[in-house]
């Protein structure tokens, strides 16, 4: 079989040899759309508030009507009228476009040949969207040159999230920033939200957490907000990000809109980045939480046979609900994002979980400058957050500095790299449970201090703290949690009003 290089070099040697006239494609581009539109807002400057929102210099495929489409914007913004008169100083040393004619008497032509700017957002709209072809068309041509020419060292996977970091920064660079919008419209929006969360159970905002006193002080997972958990080791941090997204997965639903997309109407898709235990270790934990079997028995094989028989009818039913796991470890932001977005195009996503903070790469691997790479992450999950319009939940480390104090209650100042993270977080949690403090300061039985060390365990054991130390949008405060270990299970605590009387 010939070579197919070999075979198009030929082709083009006979071509040359037969004189025949070599055809190449044009990058699609319309330059008569170009010249309407600067025509247009050339005879009436309101013409430009029609397409400056969405249409930059940079979209015109002529580099002459790019240029001159930034001065007019230049003089218009400061105020000035834009005309052929007013604009010909910027231009009048400019080559001339032939023998002819200079560019001062083509912005007359333009000027003269102009009709009316009632087009002129479908003229910004067409130059807008060859444009976008013409992107797409240079990333299509980088990837095939990365591909032929690409480093021993620089592994194909590389490659693809790049281009797919690339493709959808394409399709949602136009999504944002789209200027200003009345009051009305705004107001509008505010009450699609307080009618959903009226009629949403619980009447939250946000997505439930499952913990219902903790839902009244957060009002549910806001979307596009960056949630940061913290605590010690041993704290259960990692059992209460867990605990939370199952009962955000398991509380989904959905229901079809007009368009044929899919609303979420309770609950969520979760994402979860494991980054520092698997799979099946995570599993494990929701699994024994669920069947309330303990995790330690289920690693084991400690279990009889009504166990494994429960543990069975829950894995079945678990496996229904929309909870994906990734547990690549020493990820970059860069790829965290690139799959979030991937999940998100392909079965939706309304959560997105990272366990934890401190395990995650700047887009350059691990430098030496922490701070600045724990800076990169974590302005990166905020703009991932507003970017797909969910809440991102990252759990975070914090400093020994906790242990020196009598009161071990974290605090802002314990986080690690704090500066960063508490700057982007719009809600900053620290789980914080007493009973493992206490439990390591216990005496010898039989002594006055063993009765004492008695009472106090006996206030503090099974119950954990959720204490919130930032909500940009709510109250701080301290919220009581219940907490199984042997389930690794956070819930609501029972008051005393609510107990069962004699």
């Amino acid at each position: 079989m010939a070579d197919p290089a070999y075979l198009a070099t030929e082709k083009l040697q006979q071509a040359v040899s037969a004189n025949e006239p070599l055809t190449f494609r044009q990058p699609p581009h319309n330059v008569e759309a170009e010249q309407a539109l600067l025509g247009a807002i050339l005879v009436n400057n309101e013409a430009l508030d029609r397409v400056s929102g969405f249409l930059s210099p940079d979209h015109f495929f002529e580099p002459l009507h790019g240029r001159i489409f930034e001065t007019l914007a230049t003089l218009i913004h400061a105020g000035k009228v834009a005309t052929p008169i007013t604009v010909k100083t910027f231009f009048e040393n400019v080559e001339p476009i032939d023998a002819s004619t200079t560019v001062p008497q083509y912005l007359g032509r333009l000027a003269a040949n102009a009709t009316t700017i009632i087009n002129a957002a479908e003229y910004g709209r067409t130059i807008y969207d060859l444009a976008t072809r013409r992107a797409l068309i240079v990333i299509g041509e980088d990837m095939v040159n990365t591909a032929y020419e690409s480093a021993v060292d620089q592994a194909p996977k590389a490659q693809i999230e790049e281009a797919e970091t690339r493709l959808y920064s394409l399709a949602e660079q136009n999504k944002y920033g789209k200027g200003f919008e009345t009051f009305k419209s705004a107001l509008a929006t505010a009450i699609e939200v307080a009618n959903s969360a009226f009629q949403r159970a619980g009447h939250l905002s946000g997505a439930s957490t499952g913990l219902s006193d903790l839902d009244s002080k957060l009002g549910g997972l806001q979307r596009s907000d960056l949630i940061i958990l913290a605590g010690r080791p041993s704290m259960g941090k990692t059992a209460l990000a867990t605990n939370i997204a199952y009962n955000v997965a398991k509380a989904y639903q959905s229901e079809r809109r007009a368009d044929g997309s899919t609303e979420t109407t309770n609950g969520g898709i979760v994402g979860f980045f494991s980054l520092e235990m698997s799979s099946e270790q995570l599993a494990t934990r929701i699994l024994a939480e669920q069947a309330e079997i303990s995790s330690e028995k289920i690693r084991r094989g400690m279990i009889d046979e009504n166990e494994f028989r429960k543990l069975s009818e829950v894995a079945n039913e678990m496996s229904r609900i929309p909870l994906y796991i990734d547990q690549t470890g020493g990820i970059t932001i860069a790829q965290l994002s690139s799959r979030a977005r991937k999940l998100k195009r392909q079965h939706g996503l309304d959560l997105i979980v990272v366990d934890y903070l401190q395990l995650l790469a700047g887009s350059k691997g691990r430098g030496e400058n922490r701070v600045q790479e724990v800076t990169e992450i974590t302005t990166g999950l905020k703009a991932l957050a507003k970017e797909l319009d969910l809440p991102i939940m990252a759990l975070s480390q914090l400093s020994r500095q906790v242990e020196a104090r009598e009161d071990k209650r974290p605090q802002l100042s314990d986080l690690r790299e704090s500066g960063s993270i508490e700057q982007d977080a719009d809600v900053v949690m620290f789980v914080y449970r007493e009973e493992y403090y206490v439990e390591r300061t216990k005496p010898n039985e039989g002594t006055p201090e063993f009765a004492d060390w008695m009472t106090k365990m006996s206030q503090v054991s099974g119950k954990a703290e959720c204490i919130i130390g930032k909500q940009r949008h709510g109250p701080v405060g301290t919220v009581e949690l219940s907490f199984e270990g042997q389930f690794t299970r956070f819930g609501n605590l029972a008051r005393d009003f609510m107990l069962p009387r004699d």
